[in-house]
């Protein structure tokens, strides 16, 4: 197991933003060290699918590859209805750009779709023919699979969000082998047998 980087995870945060796709990823992270910092659009609080209201901790101007260790962009409706969201697709190429991690799920996906930086890369997302519907280049790159990690770059589907943590601890180093295995078996499967494999390795 990995412990922090010293950099921490920051997690978008905007209006609409569906509270059930990260919640897996950012409580094992903070559970094993990793701090977790939220970005909104500005420094206003947000208010998530489920009527949430999030204080974002810093404006996504004050964003910088550097300073962080993992961007998380949820699926909100925005990223369908609007193009307000278009400054964190923006942000995530100058991430990936700075080798820096991003991990999209849901309708992120479709916003990282529209700013081209699916074209080139293997991803997922709900189904191949929503973001067919981007207009976007890279239908010959989508996966049928619950979360796919293509080098710095992790995509998951609205329904896999403990597919998509699995590849965020991947990723960072959090669990690996036998351990990351029984994590996603006992979170997504209800496998109790892997409760004593964690148990065993400290990882609950």
């Amino acid at each position: 197991m990995n412990t922090t980087t010293g950099k921490p995870v920051h997690l978008a945060v905007y209006d609409t933003l569906a509270d059930w796709e990260t919640g897996h990823a950012t409580a094992q992270l903070a559970r094993t060290g990793h701090e977790i910092r939220t970005v909104g659009p500005s420094t206003a609080p947000v208010r998530s699918i489920g009527g949430l209201r999030v204080q974002p901790d810093l404006a996504l101007e004050n964003l910088r590859p550097e300073d962080s260790a993992l961007l998380i962009l949820p699926g909100a409706d925005l990223w369908d209805t609007t193009d307000d969201l278009a400054p964190f697709a923006r942000t995530a190429r100058a991430f990936l750009d700075a080798g820096v991690p991003v991990a999209a799920i849901c309708g992120a996906t479709a916003g990282l779709a529209r700013e081209g930086l699916l074209d080139d890369r293997d991803h997922t997302s709900a189904i191949s023919f929503y973001l067919t519907a981007t207009g976007y280049a890279g239908g010959g790159r989508y996966v049928e699979a619950d979360a796919v990690t293509d080098g710095p770059l992790i995509t998951a589907g609205p329904t896999e969000p403990v597919a998509f943590a699995r590849e965020i601890l991947r990723l960072l180093g959090v669990y690996e082998g036998e351990v990351l295995d029984a994590w996603y078996r006992l979170f997504h499967d209800s496998d109790v047998a892997a409760y004593g494999v964690l148990e065993k390795a400290g990882a609950l």
